[in-house]
């Protein structure tokens, strides 16, 4: 089975081996963020942030050993455009020398609430 016969249509997941993942959502694309994580190979690392109300709604997500789950809850002020811009402001490469590839994907149809929140 391949990872596009368990995503909606409307999304596409590829990235390349050895990227850097990025995956940003609300709650209501939680299943999405489950599907994709449950097909990253072992050695993927990268960041997972995953915006919801409140800690009510925080549960276990399992992941790959360097791939990194982040909660951020709304009623606390927190935002999962901030945490986007932050990261990227931190782990974008800077070393011109090497290729470095960062292959992410944010949950678009919600992307008015999340600027909102910033």
């Amino acid at each position: 089975m391949f990872l596009s016969d368990l995503l909606p249509a409307t999304i596409s997941w590829q990235p390349a081996v050895g990227d850097l993942v990025l995956l940003g959502a609300v709650e209501a694309d939680l299943p999405i963020v489950e599907t994709v994580l449950a097909t990253l190979p072992v050695r993927a690392r990268g960041q997972v942030f995953i915006e919801v109300e409140s800690a009510d709604a925080i549960r276990d997500l399992p992941a790959p050993g360097r791939v990194c789950v982040t909660w951020l809850c709304r009623d606390r002020g927190q935002s999962l455009g901030g945490a986007i811009d932050a990261w990227l402001g931190e782990m974008l490469p800077t070393d011109l020398e090497r290729e470095h590839r960062v292959y992410g994907w944010v949950s678009g149809d919600r992307a008015a609430r999340i600027r909102t929140n910033a």
